[in-house]
């Protein structure tokens, strides 16, 4: 089983994926943990708990192409 990151990283790898934003949704609030997810290749990064709102506009953002961009 891969993790999270892992994955992230192969997308980003492969050209048929790597221009498809990245939201890591993830339990690690610890400080570091957001810019692991950026290193590992996402665009974003919402801790838990979701705060639905928040993730909704960080994904609109990514889709108008006004979000972070990440790794």
């Amino acid at each position: 089983m891969k993790d999270g990151w892992t994955t992230a990283r192969e997308l980003r790898a492969d050209p048929a994926t790597a221009s498809i934003p990245i939201v890591a949704l993830t339990a690690h609030a610890l400080a570091g943990d957001r810019d692991k997810a950026l290193e590992a290749g996402c665009n974003d990064y919402h801790p838990k708990p979701v705060e639905f709102s928040r993730l909704l506009e960080q994904v609109e953002a990514l889709l108008r192409g006004t979000g972070p961009t990440g790794g």
